[in-house]
């Protein structure tokens, strides 16, 4: 069964699907989440009450992922260059699990300002 996820901050709301990790069930078990938008470049991140390891640990990644950064606990959507990017490619602070992907246009999280409230929510 698809994990179906709806991600809201202020008048941006996105759907995405969780894909099938271990990192993304623990995530999937703990939702709704809500917390402060942190910004770094065109990533935005957030403490999560998850704790897991890397699984298939990624240094590059692509528009529109969701990722979990374990140094922070914390998860991750990635809409753009991020400052370790070099050229156009994504690339975190360090390695993160790819947890799935968002559905349609990412950029939209640009829009996004830091301190913003975000809530994780399981779609219907």
């Amino acid at each position: 069964m698809a994990k179906r996820i709806q991600i809201t901050a202020s008048d941006v709301s996105v759907a995405a699907e969780l894909n099938d990790t271990k990192t993304a069930d623990f995530i999937w078990e703990a939702l709704p989440l809500e917390a402060a938008a942190q910004t770094w470049g065109d990533e935005i991140y957030f403490g999560i009450p998850v704790s897991a390891e890397n699984e298939k640990p990624q240094e590059v990644v692509e528009l529109g992922d969701l990722g979990y950064w374990p140094p922070g606990s914390a998860f991750c959507i990635f809409f753009g260059p991020t400052p370790m990017s070099s050229g156009d490619e994504i690339r975190p602070a360090s390695p993160v699990t790819v947890l799935g992907k968002i559905d349609g246009d990412p950029t939209v999280f640009k829009s996004v300002a830091l301190g913003t409230a975000v809530k994780i929510e399981k779609a219907e």
